[in-house]
């Protein structure tokens, strides 16, 4: 194994439960990834359209390299250990000057995964700041037990339920300010959340989530993975197909039961379901 991670940083991680940046591409690569995505997206806006931006990697050649990059995989291994599944990925793309938010939550809240140890990867393919709404990462969150989270449903959150914590301490708050190519790794009870973009560029990041070890368990039932590294003793998760085309129109229909599926896990008890 590459040990991408320095000892410090892994030390970062296991006290704040977020670790940033981590550069795992050039700028070049993550301008060329961004381009092939923006022409699946113009080519293809019925299949990764706003309310399809959930578990693209199944049939974008693009995604699935990212989420297959040594260089991510070789840090995620750094926290978890050799053997890797991926359950989920997420494209977060803000519209300019939208007012598209992420209230402050714990992506374990939700998910499902037993034990709560796995972990998120957000990768930018554009520049994330501030001032275009980068993710905030409430430091040392981590070692809290789930909070009480509130749906909202709010119309501008991106998040399924618009779940939120409320009175959140934002004193321990840190902006993770990312260019493109670069990461931040956060762990799943980390409390995080995102302002809107005000600015009049289009910010575009994917999370990977979340990076587990095998042995983890869906206690909602059935689920999905893909193995990205070592092996899978357990079998505990249903494993998906990698796409053989630049948009691979044949894993469609596979993709579509994941997210049906996904979808009954993360409003599983809510009152109401929206479209994504």
């Amino acid at each position: 194994m590459v040990m991408k991670l320095s000892v410090d940083d892994i030390s970062r991680y296991q006290k704040d439960g977020v670790v940033a940046p981590i550069t795992v591409m050039q700028p070049s690569v993550a301008n060329d990834l961004l381009r092939r995505l923006e022409s699946a997206e113009n080519s293809f806006p019925e299949l990764i359209g706003p309310e399809k931006r959930n578990n693209a990697h199944y049939i974008l050649a693009c995604l699935d390299e990212i989420v297959h990059r040594k260089e991510i995989l070789d840090a995620v291994e750094c926290l978890i250990g050799p053997d890797i599944v991926l359950t989920n990925t997420v494209l977060f793309i803000k519209e300019p000057n939208s007012l598209h938010h992420v209230t402050y939550h714990q992506d374990a809240t939700y998910m499902g995964l037993e034990p709560q140890t796995s972990l998120t990867a957000w990768i930018a393919l554009t520049e994330s700041t501030r001032e275009n709404g980068c993710v905030r990462m409430i430091r040392g969150s981590h070692r809290l037990d789930i909070q009480q989270h509130i749906d909202t449903f709010g119309e501008d959150n991106i998040l399924t339920r618009g779940q939120q914590i409320e009175d959140v301490d934002e004193e321990s708050a840190l902006d993770i300010e990312l260019e493109p190519g670069q990461m931040s790794l956060h762990h799943a009870r980390t409390i995080h959340g995102s302002g809107p973009n005000k600015t009049s560029d289009r910010r575009i990041g994917i999370a990977l989530q979340s990076f587990a070890h095998p042995s983890t368990r869906q206690v909602h039932g059935q689920d999905y993975a893909l193995l990205v590294r070592g092996s899978d003793e357990h079998g505990n998760f249903t494993k998906g197909p990698r796409p053989d085309a630049e948009v691979d129109l044949a894993n469609v229909g596979f993709r579509d039961r994941v997210n049906t599926r996904l979808s009954e896990i993360l409003y599983a008890g809510a009152e109401k379901q929206r479209g994504y």
